[in-house]
């Protein structure tokens, strides 16, 4: 299994999908790093020689942010917007949808699974 940017790529996929087993890079970027590094993206991740491998790495870490420095970028930004409570903070914080999503129904993904409070009971009146 060859090595990109610290995470092992699959051997049996095309390149342009074994790219996007590294966290940030989708699709799209990974078609762009291959015809910037000048490989086939349908080649096999396996049939990859070492200079076309440091190639793809070397535009990867000149160009972007990936792995665990992007999480640490996001966590910190989710920190800051908690720290100075603004809107989207606050939801982050009571674990709500941040995006403008409605929650009377489907936010079942964010608000986890459903909780269920005992109602009132209606007392009946004894009419005489």
């Amino acid at each position: 299994m060859p090595r990109v940017v610290g995470i092992d790529i699959p051997n049996q996929k095309a390149m342009w999908i074994a790219l996007t087993y590294v966290y940030g890079i989708g699709r799209h970027t990974s078609v762009e790093i291959l015809k910037e590094a000048k490989v086939d993206i349908n080649t096999k991740a396996g049939k990859l020689t070492e200079d076309e491998l440091s190639r793809i790495t070397q535009i990867i870490e000149r160009s972007y942010v990936v792995g665990g420095q992007l999480r640490r970028q996001v966590s910190q930004n989710i920190a800051r917007l908690r720290d100075i409570a603004c809107y989207r903070g606050v939801r982050h914080r009571k674990g709500l949808p941040v995006h403008g999503q409605r929650t009377r129904t489907n936010a079942r993904t964010r608000k986890g699974p459903r909780k269920t409070v005992a109602g009132k009971k209606g007392v009946k009146e004894i009419r005489g």
